[in-house]
């Protein structure tokens, strides 16, 4: 039939389809600007098109899911397949981290970037240990040396804000708020804490 109608395809849908192939690639959570200068459009219809994937692939729904963390969007498994995803590939929280470790990983998050030296200052134990796991798994990173003396200093990475669900640090929870019993690293924290802003 000559007069048959075209579908006309929606730019939105087409602009939503590039956004999901571009977090299908990339190692990291990606922002709306970055998303906006790979798809080269604008950021308004970049958000308009995460909001349709994220309906798309949402909980219960898909078995991945649209996220926003890190500071960026990301795909991962939904939760109903993280067992089946963790027993094809190792992630670093299926490994479990010691008390050691967790104690760490949360000066580091504080008051990163931080060295060894001042981890197992504040710790009361040294540190090397745990920051080699930590860097191991990819979930603290070096971030340069300290002026005097050159020992290398520590932040956590995109990866440590992904594993634990955070968009920023500015979500971690307050010092005051952590559990009772971590009332000796929260005085040693909050110690060092205020150190620093003098």
């Amino acid at each position: 039939m000559t007069g048959a109608l075209r579908l006309v395809e929606n730019p939105v849908d087409r602009l939503a389809r590039t956004i999901e192939a571009l977090l299908v690639i990339a190692p990291s959570p990606l922002s709306i600007e970055e998303l906006a200068a790979a798809a080269e459009d604008e950021t308004e219809r970049v958000e308009t098109a995460l909001g349709l994937l994220a309906s798309r692939y949402r909980e219960g729904r898909s078995g991945i899911v649209l996220e926003h963390v890190a500071g960026g969007y990301a795909f991962r498994a939904a939760r109903e397949a993280a067992e089946a995803c963790s027993r094809l590939v190792e992630r670093p929280v299926q490994r479990g981290l010691s008390q050691a470790a967790l104690e760490t990983l949360a000066v580091v998050a504080y008051l990163g970037p931080v060295s060894r030296p001042e981890i197992a200052r504040i710790r009361g134990v040294a540190a090397d240990s745990a920051v080699a796991g930590l860097v191991e798994r990819g979930l603290i990173a070096e971030a340069g040396r300290e002026s005097e003396g050159g020992a290398v200093r520590y932040k956590v990475t995109p990866l440590f804000e992904r594993v634990f669900g955070l968009s920023s640090l500015s979500e971690l929870p307050r010092l005051d708020d952590l559990a009772e019993g971590s009332d000796d690293l929260r005085a040693r924290l909050e110690e060092v804490a205020g150190r620093r802003g003098a």
